[in-house]
């Protein structure tokens, strides 16, 4: 295996690799905290409760039950 930065045969040690995965990963920007909303709370809680309200359709009942 051979890498770009390579000179005369010599190979990049771990702690070369790590630094360059630092320095590559702390070049983004910080990304900002997001403000907690309660209506999307209220509103993700109240999909997935109509979700696991719902009945389950008669046709997959069947499938279900050929396979039991």
């Amino acid at each position: 295996m051979t890498f770009a930065r390579e000179k005369d045969g010599e190979r990049r040690s771990k702690s070369d690799q790590q630094a360059e995965a630092e320095t590559i990963n702390t070049s983004y920007p910080k990304r900002k905290k997001r403000v907690d909303s309660p209506e999307l709370g209220s509103a993700l809680k109240s999909v997935y409760q109509r979700t696991v309200d719902e009945d389950i359709p008669p046709d997959l009942l069947d499938l279900l039950g050929k396979l039991g």
